[in-house]
């Protein structure tokens, strides 16, 4: 922040900021409870609002009608002020989606990638980009800030994604030059797992955590740690591929990189769920690895809480996968917590939380055996996109703290 501290710019910047954070949470506030909620005397209350609204960061919105005493008029932060973009890429599809400054999604758009699709991945982040904002009523002019979520990550060292050989056409050495030459915002890159956290971490499961650990399983076991309040990406971007994890129970993967797969990925993963219901005589369903596991698991988690204390037969190969899945997860879940003693464990992504309590509880119990931090285990609670959500959140902290930095 410019400025010398405590000077009466930098803390009418503060001020500014408080207010602004405020009428985030509330959504509108009169000028007499923004002064309460802030300390600030009414004349100081209106002259902030004043400036903020020349500004062009808040709007009066209506006033107090019908409650009693005399009618106030309402603020809220101006939705215009700034928006930005969020993108969530897998081998499938791209989500794309445009949220205004306030965090309200405006815009959203599905673009289908098969491998057969003809163009790059720069055309193909433009036209998910474009039709975010065709369905949103804007142009590429009025996007702040743009946040990409892929598998893998990008390595700072050489601007190669890493740890996601299976996603097509993104690997070129140019292709972050080509993407920040072809938008029009500043473009940030990150692991779409870490960005599941993000949102775990302001919105959903880990709010007010710290130090925390998030596995993810879906198309792939990953995780984000959390320490300190802050993502650990490690060196290369690589810190949370514990897919590569070797773990006892898998025979030892070598040459990883080529093979895109390890020891925990192939104990707990996706293809681990289907191996097991078909070893139990399951039937298993069509579709996608992630989304016939995530069916299954479903499938076992409704029998589990129906069964009684005497298993039929019918119910007993349901109630062993849920156990074999569980020990699973947690074989591979001692490692990581032995290492970090983390707080807590988010237990995210359609497989996993497809099993819903009874997987979840049955994890606990066996991490309890196997590691000596026991940390608490929960579910994800951010359930609609949250590699997407995570974006979006992502962009609109570095958005907020520009366009809502007035000492300027």
């Amino acid at each position: 922040m410019a400025g010398t501290p405590g000077t009466p710019r930098v803390l009418r910047a503060m001020n500014d900021r408080a207010a602004l954070d405020l009428l985030l949470e509330h959504g509108t506030l009169s000028r007499t409870r923004i002064g309460k909620l802030t300390g600030l005397s009414k004349p100081t209350a209106s002259q902030l609002l004043a400036r903020l609204e020349a500004a062009g960061l808040v709007l009066a919105t209506g006033t107090t009608a019908g409650r009693p005493g005399p009618n106030a008029q309402l603020y809220s932060v101006n939705p215009a002020a700034a928006h930005v973009a969020g993108l969530d890429v897998n081998t499938e599809r791209i989500r794309a989606a445009v949220a205004d400054i306030t965090g309200r999604t405006v815009g959203a758009f599905r673009l289908a990638t098969p491998q057969r699709r003809a163009g790059s991945a720069v055309e193909q982040v433009l036209e998910a980009v474009d039709g975010a904002l065709k369905a949103a009523g804007l142009g590429r002019s009025d996007l702040h800030r743009i946040v990409i979520g892929t598998p893998g990550a990008f390595d700072p060292s050489t601007g190669r994604l890493r740890y996601a050989s299976h996603l097509p056409g993104w690997h070129s050495p140019s292709l972050l030059d080509e993407l920040a030459a072809a938008l029009p915002a500043p473009v940030e890159y990150d692991n779409d797992v870490n960005l599941a956290a993000v949102a775990e971490q302001r919105i959903g499961a880990a709010r007010g955590h710290d130090d925390f650990v998030m596995l993810w399983n879906e198309e792939g076991l990953g995780a984000a740690i959390v320490l300190g309040g802050r993502l650990h990406r490690g060196w290369t971007g690589g810190a949370g591929e514990v897919g590569f994890l070797p773990v006892p129970g898998t025979p030892l993967v070598r040459n990883v990189s080529k093979a895109n797969n390890g020891g925990f990925q192939e104990l707990a993963g996706c293809n681990a769920v289907l191996r097991i219901a078909r070893e139990l005589g399951l039937d298993v369903p069509q579709g996608s690895l992630p989304d016939a596991a995530a069916t299954v698991l479903g499938q076992a988690a409704a029998v589990h809480q129906d069964s009684t204390d005497h298993e039929d037969e019918r119910s007993a190969p349901w109630i062993e996968l849920l156990a074999r899945c569980a020990t699973g997860h947690a074989v591979g879940l001692a490692s990581i917590v032995s290492l970090l003693d983390p707080e807590l464990i988010v237990l995210a992504g359609n497989v996993t939380v497809s099993g819903g309590e009874p997987l979840r509880a049955l994890i606990q119990s066996e991490l309890a055996e196997l590691a000596v931090p026991r940390p608490r285990l929960v579910l994800g609670a951010v359930e609609l996109h949250p590699v997407l959500t995570g974006a979006l959140e992502s962009a609109l902290a570095t958005t907020r703290d520009e366009v809502f930095d007035t000492s300027r």
